[in-house]
């Protein structure tokens, strides 16, 4: 029988196994309930939402589980740009992708409106629900915030992709620090330096911060089984944050097209791009990404998510599902589960006696 560790006393958890939270609509009730039912914590990313969409979304997992689980949000949701994009930064880009489009017979979409930050808000709501966890990534929540967080009791989680982020954190007095090594799917949320230049891998990652910070430390990265969980924990980590793996599980937001990706020979073959959304992220390659690379401007984020929604659509609808790039992380070609109670077990053995 495990014995509970720092982790799992925390967050009032069986295991301290925590599945990632995802953006995009892939995050799902059904998948953080089931997780935490199993003895995990399950994770919902509503950087996307409105504050109503995030009371829904929170009334919606309180009636599938009565167990804790937690709510993830971007710091810095918005690049400074995307609140004045000239017509002719949007044509130079629009120019660039003209191509695709025009492969899937569908027109350029208008200039994207400017957008301004929704953080604010989100944590107003945020706060007057009072989940059990908030988690949040690309920076710190203000003083403020993190004060009035643990005056509630609500948990906090941040994520660091180098050590100097870790020891910010550990300043701000935050709970719990993830160790985001750049194996790991989805976006690279670093925000002290360009995420290029963070892009250390998670088990160095995860040594430097045990040995650097007093904050229990947090694996993430490139951990899709009990092999990976026991390694993260010998070299120091207390416990472990799993992506890709609960993202391929049915109860996922992902559609089935998408989990089938994430079975086939083509996730033998990952890359960071910027191409559809404008901030780095690893993902299964797709033409598009392949063929331009990182080396060119995009829109600034979300404006550039924006920009390529119809054309992500239209590929899906068209069956061309070879254009696109979908998030995983670098081990995904090792995953084995599509239940979400299956792979807990799975990643729970590894806490075994």
């Amino acid at each position: 029988m495990f014995q509970k560790n720092i982790v799992s006393d925390l967050l009032k958890i069986q295991y301290p196994v925590l599945q990632g939270p995802f953006g995009g609509g892939l995050s799902s009730a059904e998948l953080v309930a089931a997780v935490s039912n199993a003895g995990g914590l399950g994770g919902y990313g509503a950087y996307q939402l409105k504050p109503d969409e995030i009371v829904s979304v929170v009334r919606h997992i309180k009636e599938l589980t009565i167990r804790p689980f937690n709510i993830n949000l971007w710091v810095n949701d918005t690049d400074d740009k995307a609140g004045n994009l000239s017509d002719a930064e949007y044509n130079t880009i629009a120019d660039l992708f003209r191509p695709y489009f025009d492969e899937l017979h569908i027109p350029l979409p208008d200039k994207p409106g400017n957008v301004n930050s929704k953080f604010e808000e989100q944590v107003e709501a945020l706060l007057r629900l009072r989940p059990a966890i908030f988690s949040f990534v690309f920076g710190i929540p203000s003083r403020e915030i993190l004060d009035e967080c643990r005056k509630q009791g609500i948990t906090t989680i941040g994520a660091a992709t180098t050590l100097d982020e870790g020891l910010a954190l550990e300043e701000a007095n935050v709970d719990l620090v993830i160790a985001s090594g750049f194996e790991a799917g989805g976006h690279r949320p670093g925000f002290l330096h360009p995420a290029e230049d963070s892009l250390h891998g998670t088990f160095s990652l995860v040594r430097q911060l045990s040995e650097k910070i007093r904050k229990p430390i947090i694996a993430a990265g490139g951990i899709v089984d009990a092999k990976g969980v026991k390694a993260a924990l010998e070299l120091g980590a207390s416990g472990v944050q799993v992506g890709t793996a609960f993202l391929a599980c049915e109860e996922s937001g992902a559609s089935k097209e998408y989990r089938d990706v994430l079975f086939s020979e083509r996730a033998n073959y990952t890359s960071l791009t910027k191409v559809f959304t404008s901030r780095l992220a690893r993902g299964i390659s797709g033409s598009i990404a392949a063929e331009l690379g990182n080396r060119f401007e995009v829109l600034p984020f979300p404006l550039q998510t924006t920009f390529m929604a119809p054309l992500r659509k239209a590929a899906v609808e068209q069956g061309k599902y070879s254009l696109l790039t979908y998030w995983a992380g670098q081990n995904v070609s090792l995953i084995r589960h599509r239940n979400a109670k299956a792979l807990m077990a799975d990643l729970s053995a590894a806490f075994e006696n």
